[in-house]
């Protein structure tokens, strides 16, 4: 099967190009194993040199690596690009299906001695994942190692070393997880449940998360307190609840995600609400952000009327949400966790099961407070920095080339100097997270006086009628 040498492209210049294209679960799935290795290995134990290659349909990336250092596409001049596709071609033959799959990983060892089993573990280890990376040779060339993304029900047991090298979910950590990976191997999309889902809430986070159900096929109900809200998405095929109640009452699963502890506990209490619609064996997944008290209150009345109760609150963003790669902490009925499976995969890239019902709050409010005090701290510095004539661009600048290198931080201060504060995750809502966290740490008698200083600067921020725009305005609390 051959392929135009203009289809060899650099990994680091094409690689967020290419997950945009595909919705790129597969992709970033693949790109997160190999990135995440090369960063806990740094600084310990040699990592023999190899190349990289993801192989698409339309593509082959490659990524160079030499003792932990991905070398970037300066090193690729187009005569060794194209020696690479003649030496790749003959791997690429009608009978192999990595351009049916989607995505194909290509090791190429380029040391002299004997080769290694892989650096790359196969990806899941809980329910719905099922996927490995398979090995196979590569004609004429004992230095390569093929492997390729496919289903499976179990891992390889040639493949067991590598679990030692590479760990994607630690085995000691108490929790379980379903990696978002597609169920359908032959076109990329997952398999939809055949429940009817319902979704309470179409806010920044609620709205990605629909669209994404809606894509992957699966049978979805909305309702939002502001009804017109609900119009974009019952032209892409959703079915409009009256009331939570309704929705409740009409499907096998209903999601909600609003704003906070209040609106939770009046969405499920109050006049019409969710607990009105609550038979047994009905699930009802609490998707906020709220205190564990809350989470308590909740499980405990859904479960009363014979309901099934699962938290799952997201870690992320609007954009996140849209691209359908959030975080997704769960807790409470396991059977539930389960039966969300594939919603979980459509609506983002990894879920975790943390056990009891108000373990998942717990761990989202820690993660929303160190994010909101990380927020406030980046604001300072940029204020500072501005404050001691200091260029704020320099700073950025060699903030991304250090250790706190992250997409975070420089999505979020490029858009602080281009005065861009369009919410991707509400001021407001940092707020009452980092309020929650505070509050949590206070009934476990734990200091969090870094929590409590940056909650000050968001509620001055607030006070600047800061509340809807992103977390980033935090930075306007230093300037007025």
């Amino acid at each position: 099967m051959a392929r135009k040498v203009e289809q060899l492209k650099p990994y680091h210049a094409h690689k967020e190009e290419m997950i945009k294209i595909n919705k790129g679960k597969r992709f970033q799935q693949a790109v997160d194993a190999v990135e995440d290795f090369l960063k806990k290995a740094k600084g310990k134990e040699q990592v023999r040199a190899f190349e990289m290659y993801l192989v698409f349909p339309d593509s082959l990336y490659l990524l160079e690596v030499k003792n932990n250092i991905p070398l970037g596409p300066q090193h690729f001049s187009p005569s060794y690009m194209t020696a690479k596709r003649h030496q790749l071609q003959q791997t690429w033959t009608s009978t192999q299906s990595p351009f049916d799959l989607g995505v194909s990983l290509l090791l190429k060892d380029l040391t002299d001695s004997d080769p290694e089993p892989s650096t790359i573990e196969r990806l899941g280890a809980g329910p719905g994942s099922g996927f490995k990376w398979e090995s196979s040779p590569v004609k004429d060339d004992p230095h390569f190692h093929h492997f390729l993304l496919s289903q499976s029900e179990k891992p390889a047991s040639s493949m067991e070393p590598i679990s030692k090298r590479l760990k994607i979910i630690e085995e000691d950590s108490g929790s379980t997880s379903i990696q978002a990976a597609d169920s359908t191997a032959i076109n990329g999309s997952i398999t939809p449940t055949d429940k009817r889902i319902g979704f309470l809430g179409l806010g920044l986070m609620g709205s990605g998360i629909v669209s994404n159900l809606l894509k992957m096929g699966h049978v979805v109900t909305v309702w939002n307190r502001t009804a017109e809200k609900c119009d974009l998405f019952i032209q892409e095929g959703a079915r409009l609840g009256r009331t939570p109640a309704e929705v409740a009452s009409m499907c096998d699963i209903t999601f909600s995600c609003v704003s906070d502890p209040k609106a939770a506990r009046d969405l499920v209490l109050g006049p019409s609400g969710v607990l009105q619609g609550i038979r047994p064996g009905k699930c009802y997944v609490e998707m906020s952000t709220v205190d564990p008290e809350t989470i308590t209150e909740l499980s405990q009345v859904i479960t009363s009327r014979g309901g099934r109760f699962l938290e799952a609150p997201v870690a992320g963003s609007q954009q996140l949400s849209n691209d359908g790669m959030l975080v997704i902490l769960a807790a409470g009925d396991r059977t539930v966790y389960e039966d969300c499976s594939s919603c979980f995969q459509a609506m983002g890239k990894t879920s975790f099961f943390l056990g009891e019902a108000g373990n998942a709050a717990r761990m989202m409010l820690i993660l929303n407070m160190v994010q909101g005090s990380f927020m406030a701290t980046i604001a300072e510095g940029l204020t500072l920095a501005q404050a001691t004539g200091q260029s704020q661009q320099t700073f950025l600048d060699i903030l991304c080339q250090g250790q706190m290198a992250s997409t975070f931080v420089d999505q979020k201060c490029q858009n602080i100097l281009q005065g861009n504060f369009k919410p991707d995750y509400y001021l407001k809502h940092i707020q009452k997270d980092l309020r929650l966290a505070i509050s949590m740490g206070d009934m476990a008698n734990h200091p969090t006086p870094m929590a409590a200083a940056a909650n000050e600067v968001y509620k001055r921020a607030k006070a600047l009628d800061q509340s809807d725009n992103d977390i980033s305005a935090v930075y306007r609390a230093y300037i007025h």
